[in-house]
């Protein structure tokens, strides 16, 4: 008679069934095998975060926190867009100038020319889709590398935004407007703040709960719902403590709002749809992706056109949160911070690896340090040599992680 065959076990099952003992091991397993996920991010964070406190009382402040969660929406809004881009292993050096393009097209359709405010919200995000889409085409069609076809984009556009703006050079935006209440707006009733926490930890639940039954009833692994409950407690920690701390001062801002549906919206693109799949697909690679029958060409240039788009709507928070359009909008560190912010939240530069929450996770970090900085009256120079240190220290990381995963077999 023949031998009887061993049925094959999913690791996963076993880990779950030795309780905490397992899943410390798969944690050190991990750990080894270079799968450090946001790990380092959150850890530098907490860090950063005992340092300032020590420091300045004022750090935790709800009044700082706060302002540190509305400074960092227009930074994270570009990074959502340069976290698509590093998926596909390129880079968008344009994003800057991109942003400061819409924010004079808004200022100039709007306040100089009198077009109503939300068509002139629409031209601007809409300028930032196209410089986009022509950088994608370029890249995509024509062969040229991204570094160079976003580099030409970097000083074409900001000619054009001073163009625009023309020999005034600003304009001071309605402070009674649709952009400037993007970051001067709060929900100032407790119930918004505890309410949108509800709603966060209720949906995550839920969408964990039903995710878990569908895999069961397609015979996969899943996690057991002691497990779904854990991570459920542990969110809803967290979330209960921010709302907490909104409510200490102002309220709810609105562009933290904006700025977390934004990151649902985008994440479950990525994850959840056939494109975010072509995405990632073609940042692990591109011949391998052309073959299976994604379309390269088309993929290619709407992530751009992605880029663009969020370069834009961060234009137009960072235009918000100065209440004026200015020859100086998208200049300075703005671009470097984008970039930093989505690697040191854990996107990687090689492609292939991220998820826009990366975004939140690193403009957290980089608008910390700064504001951490700025409570110490250190000067903007050492600001920039942190922050640069920083992001040395979180690509030696993702460098060192790759090489691990390699030599673990998981790359």
């Amino acid at each position: 008679m023949p031998a009887k065959t061993a049925l094959a076990v999913d690791p996963r099952l076993l880990v779950r069934e030795q309780g905490f003992a397992g899943y410390l091991g798969e944690f050190k397993r991990k750990m080894k095998a270079g799968d450090l996920g946001s790990i380092p991010v959150v850890v530098g964070l907490v860090v950063i975060w005992a340092i300032f406190a020590s420091l300045n009382a004022n750090f935790l402040t709800a009044g700082n926190l706060s302002d540190i969660s509305v400074a960092m929406v227009g930074t994270g809004m570009i990074a959502v867009g340069i976290v698509f881009v590093l998926l596909l292993g390129e880079i968008d050096l344009s994003a800057g100038s991109v942003s400061g393009v819409a924010s004079a097209v808004f200022a100039v359709s709007n306040v100089n020319n009198g077009m109503n405010e939300w068509v002139a919200l629409l031209l601007a995000i809409l300028t930032g889709t196209a410089a986009g889409a022509i950088h994608g085409f370029v890249f995509a069609r024509i062969g040229v590398p991204s570094f160079a076809v976003t580099l030409a984009g970097l000083l074409f556009w900001n000619g054009f935004m001073l163009k625009v703006l023309g020999s005034n050079g600003t304009i001071n935006l309605d402070s009674e407007g649709i952009v400037a209440k993007l970051t001067t707006y709060y929900f100032s009733d407790v119930a918004a703040a505890y309410g949108l926490a509800v709603v966060v930890t209720a949906g995550y639940f839920l969408t964990s709960f039903f995710e878990n039954r569908r895999r069961e009833a397609a015979g996969v692994p899943s996690r057991p719902l002691s497990e779904t409950i854990a991570r459920t407690a542990l969110l809803a920690v967290v979330v209960f403590a921010v709302a907490a701390v909104f409510n200490q001062y102002k309220g709810l801002p609105l562009a933290v709002v904006l700025f977390l549906a934004v990151l649902l919206i985008t994440d479950f693109i990525l994850r959840r749809t056939s494109y975010g799949r072509k995405v990632f697909a073609l940042g692990g690679n591109v011949e391998a992706a052309r073959r299976a029958g994604i379309n390269v060409t088309l993929v290619r240039v709407s992530v751009f056109a992605i880029s663009g788009t969020f370069a834009a709507i961060g234009g137009l928070f960072i235009a918000s949160k100065i209440a004026s359009a200015n020859q100086g909008a998208g200049a300075g560190d703005l671009l470097m911070n984008a970039i930093a912010a989505a690697v040191i939240g854990g996107t990687s530069l090689f492609g292939g690896r991220g998820r826009t929450w990366n975004a939140l996770l690193g403009v957290l970090v980089i608008v910390s340090i700064q504001y951490g900085l700025a409570l110490q009256g250190i000067a903007a120079p050492i600001q920039y040599m942190i922050t640069g240190g920083v992001l040395l220290a979180t690509v030696i990381i993702d460098a060192v992680t790759r090489k691990t995963q390699k030599t673990a077999g998981r790359a």
